[in-house]
């Protein structure tokens, strides 16, 4: 198997009040698409974050794109290469205009301005928002935001998409639209999200974060007793609690928020 684009081992993060990760292991391979699940405040904000250097780890090893990250200096390529979308739009814009805000990472990344606008235009056009560029950003909806924000990442042209809630604020034919675009990708991507349909469609494999450690996960599809079905993920070292009348295999996967348990479905009608 290739070298994984990103790599941590025994990653342990603490606060002053509580152990938040506690021995995570997990590699990122080039065309995978991973959905990181679990319960809100159990850490996966957190583990985005430490990827690219805004947190340090308390212990354990990060290795991206082939090499290990310790200092603020080893994580500035990290961050030109692994394109964080923060779970917060506002704190991703900060430009007058949406074009200075698309245009700032080329620029600085060392892009000349010419060039830095013509791949803010571009990119702003492959997201459908094109008619944004000229428009206040502090002015936008929820939802508007939300996408220029996205555009400022892909902007950076990453070869790894970090990607925290990215279907927040989209309405359904929006959410559609980004849906397809992502998978028009070949990037690698890590995602946070807890849209079923969004994350049934995208990811490739899922792993719980739960109790401090990322588990991997059993993606399957079973009868449900209405007249749909019901997608489950669940840790792939315990038995289910429901009953299947079979395994069938999904290519991605699909979740909701978790409930009280680690056991999650969603309604496939």
């Amino acid at each position: 198997m290739s070298q994984p684009l990103l790599l941590l081992e025994r990653l342990c993060f603490n606060t002053a009040d509580r152990t938040v990760l506690n021995g995570v292991d997990f590699e990122l391979y080039a065309g995978e698409r991973v959905a990181i699940l679990g319960a809100n405040g159990v850490g996966k904000t957190t583990l985005l974050e430490m990827i690219v250097g805004l947190n340090t780890p308390t212990s354990g090893r990060i290795v991206a794109f082939g090499k290990e990250r310790h200092r603020e200096r080893d994580f500035r390529e990290v961050r030109a290469r692994a394109g964080l979308l923060f779970q917060d739009s506002d704190n991703q814009l900060f430009c007058p205009t949406v074009l200075e805000d698309v245009a700032f990472g080329p620029l600085n990344l060392g892009r000349p301005g010419h060039e830095a606008l013509k791949i803010a235009r571009r990119t702003l056009d492959d997201l459908g928002i094109s008619d944004f560029s000229e428009r206040i950003t502090h002015k936008l909806s929820g939802g508007e935001k939300r996408l220029v924000a996205l555009a400022t990442v892909l902007a950076m042209e990453p070869d790894v998409l970090l990607l925290d809630e990215p279907t927040t604020g989209l309405d359904d034919a929006t959410e559609q639209l980004l849906t397809d675009y992502l998978l028009s990708l070949p990037l690698a991507m890590v995602f946070i999200s807890h849209d079923a349909a969004f994350v049934e469609r995208l990811a490739t494999r899922a792993a719980i974060l739960k109790n401090g450690q990322l588990v991997d996960s059993v993606l399957h599809r079973h009868p449900h007793v209405h007249a749909h079905t019901h997608l489950h993920v669940h840790p792939a070292d315990e038995e289910p609690v429901h009953p299947h009348l079979d395994d069938l295999a999904v290519p991605h996967a699909s979740a909701l928020p978790l409930q009280h348990d680690e056991y999650t479905e969603i309604q496939d009608d």
